[in-house]
C-alpha cells in the first residue's frame, strides 16, 4: 500500500492543484500514447475540480476521453446523473471538444442486454487510463462499491469492465467500472473534503472488513494512491 496523502487549506486550492495533476497526466499519456481517457466520479464534490480541469487551454482535448468510475441508472437529462455533471461542470470551453464515453445505455433498469451495450462501448477506451479519480461517501463505499451491494464481490475482483450493482444505500440501480478495471491507470487518486470524510478515511485505514467499508479494496490494493483533502 502505497498512499500519498495530502492536504490542502480549502476547495478551491484542492480543485487547482488536482487539476493540474490530471492535467499532468493527460499531457504525459497523449505524449507517449497518442491519447489519453480519464475517469471521474460523480456527486457534489467534483465540481470545483471539473470546472478548473476543463478550463486548461494547454490541453489538446481532440485526444482525451472522458468516462465516468460509475453511473446511477438514469438518463442524462437527470439531475440526478454523473454524465450531467460532467457536462454542465467540465466538458465546456477548451475541453467541449473532448469525446465522452457516458455508462447509461437506457431502460429502467441495467440488465445483460444493457450492460453488454455500454461494455462494448467502453471497451474501445485507451488502455491504461491516464487517471482515475475516486470519491467517497460516508458509509465508506467508492464507485458503486456499496456495503450491501449484490455484486460487491465481483465489482471487486472481476476483470469487467462494468457491471450492474444494486445495494440498499445506493438509491437507484447503479453500473460501475470494476476495481481490476479502475487500476490499470497511470495514476490513482481519491478526492474527499470535510472532517467527516477525513474520519471515515481514518477508519478506512484500520483494520477491518472490505465488506463493511468497500474502499478498503483500494486502500489495500498495489496501486500507489495519492488522496487529496481539504476541509
Amino acid at each position: 500500500m502505497s498512499i500519498d496523502r495530502r492536504s490542502f487549506a480549502d476547495k478551491p486550492t484542492l480543485a487547482k492543484e488536482l487539476a493540474e495533476a490530471i492535467a499532468d497526466r493527460i499531457r504525459n499519456a497523449i505524449a507517449e500514447r497518442g491519447e489519453a481517457a480519464i475517469a471521474v466520479s460523480g456527486g457534489s464534490t467534483p465540481g470545483k475540480f471539473f470546472a478548473a480541469l476543463g478550463k486548461m487551454r494547454d490541453i489538446d482535448w481532440t485526444k482525451v476521453v472522458v468516462t465516468l468510475v460509475d453511473e446511477r441508472w438514469v438518463d442524462e437529462t437527470s439531475d440526478r446523473s454523473n454524465a450531467l455533471l460532467v457536462n454542465e461542470k467540465m466538458l465546456q470551453g477548451p475541453a467541449a471538444v473532448a469525446r465522452f464515453f457516458p455508462l447509461y445505455s437506457g431502460g429502467d433498469e441495467p440488465n445483460a442486454e444493457q450492460v453488454a451495450k455500454t461494455n462494448a462501448l467502453v471497451s474501445t477506451l485507451p488502455k491504461p487510463f491516464a487517471a482515475v479519480i475516486l470519491g467517497m461517501g460516508n458509509d465508506g463505499h467508492t464507485a458503486s462499491f456499496f456495503p450491501g451491494g449484490d455484486t460487491l464481490d465481483e465489482a471487486l475482483k472481476a476483470p469487467g469492465p462494468t457491471l450492474a450493482i444494486h445495494a440498499p444505500g445506493a438509491g437507484e440501480p447503479r453500473i460501475t467500472f470494476t476495481l481490476p478495471r479502475l487500476l490499470e491507470t497511470d495514476g490513482l487518486y481519491l478526492h474527499i473534503e470535510g472532517d467527516e470524510k477525513a474520519a471515515v478515511l481514518d477508519k478506512a485505514l484500520g483494520d477491518g472488513p472490505v465488506d463493511d467499508m468497500p474502499i478498503r479494496a483500494v486502500l489495500r490494493s498495489n496501486a500507489p494512491l495519492a488522496i487529496y483533502w481539504c476541509p
